[in-house]
């Protein structure tokens, strides 16, 4: 284990700009219910393929459970399909489009408190509703980040295994490693480090560039045990020059988030914090990449984390999570952000 992957606590952080309320010019946001999702599960994290939403896999309540379970959403249709299942069932496993495929990346086995991350990776082809095996990662990890640009897969943070055979929670430890997967040349190579080593955060790619954002760090405790503490950076890489440059950070710091692009902005939705007290967010905030500067929007009817969202056409589609802090009370609700 390389000493840059361990624990990297936050430091120096730039204050966050002055905040103004979402205003005409955001085209009034207002939330509305669309069907719920066929599975309650959390832990999610979506992708759109061909104007439809994939998740797969998710903790389950109790969180002892966890699913191969794959489904689709069709806007147009206002349904879920289930598909073919997962090779193998997985919780915080990140999907990402390429090629008009879908790579189901690591992940954790396990419920918990026994989870081990894991190296697999599975490719879904739609048209005949089949896994394969993909090209593994270069070591087990969860927790993270995927996102396509240009036809390449990024995979950023997480959390990785502190031993060859981690076979619990606590066993894990956080990392700023950062991958791409090119699919041409079928295989994983490194790219230069985030800025911020972290678990549980969100992405989405705006113009080129993946931005990563909120999320939290596991910190090893005298007793064994681990504080949750949620991180508020926002950080964008830039694939064509391989560099992070670091934004201004989240008004509030969410782990346990989601987040979706639309108009060249950055949506983020819900999370949870464990300390200094425990809670679920229903908090909503938009990015302006132009200015830097952070807006608050309305916040989600119903607050969760470790939720999905998800953008198709004018509307970010948010849905799954847990309504109550850790790893239980999984929901199958599913809102949507209305814009323009």
């Amino acid at each position: 284990m390389h000493r840059r992957d361990v624990l990297r606590l936050a430091t120096g952080l730039a204050a966050a700009p002055l905040l103004r309320p979402a205003t005409a010019q955001d085209a009034s946001p207002r939330w509305t219910t669309a069907a719920p999702a066929s599975l309650a599960r959390q832990e999610l994290y979506p992708e759109v393929l061909d104007g439809k939403i994939y998740v797969a896999g998710g903790l389950l309540s109790p969180n002892t459970g966890y699913s191969a379970h794959l489904e689709a959403y069709d806007p147009a249709t206002d349904r879920w399909t289930r598909l073919a299942t997962l090779p193998e069932a997985r919780h915080h496993i990140a999907l990402a489009a390429a090629g008009g495929l879908l790579y189901g990346v690591g992940g954790f086995s396990g419920g918990f408190p026994n989870w081990q991350a894991q190296a697999s990776v599975h490719v879904y082809d739609p048209a005949a509703d089949r896994w394969r095996d993909g090209v593994a990662l270069p070591a087990p990890g969860a927790e993270g980040v995927a996102a396509a640009v240009a036809g390449k897969i990024y995979l950023v943070g997480g959390r990785l295994r502190g031993t060859a055979d981690a076979r619990h929670f606590n066993a894990h430890v956080n990392t700023a490693r950062a991958l791409v997967f090119d699919p041409a040349a079928g295989r994983w190579s490194a790219i230069a480090d985030a800025p911020t080593a972290r678990n549980s955060a969100a992405s989405a790619v705006i113009d080129g560039r993946l931005y990563v954002v909120g999320g939290r760090q596991a910190l090893p405790q005298p007793d064994g045990t681990l504080r949750q503490v949620n991180v508020p950076q926002l950080e964008v890489y830039d694939p064509a020059s391989d560099r992070w440059t670091t934004r201004a950070p989240m008004p509030q710091a969410q782990g346990g988030l989601a987040a979706a692009a639309w108009g060249g902005r950055l949506y983020v939705f819900g999370g949870e914090q464990w300390v200094p007290e425990q809670k679920v967010f229903a908090d909503c905030w938009v990015y302006t990449p132009r200015t830097d500067q952070w807006a608050a929007l309305p916040p989600l009817p119903t607050r969760r984390h470790g939720l999905g969202a998800a953008t198709v056409g004018n509307r970010i589609h948010v849905f799954g999570g847990g309504t109550r802090v850790g790893g239980d009370a999984a929901t199958d609700v599913h809102e949507v952000l209305v814009l323009g």
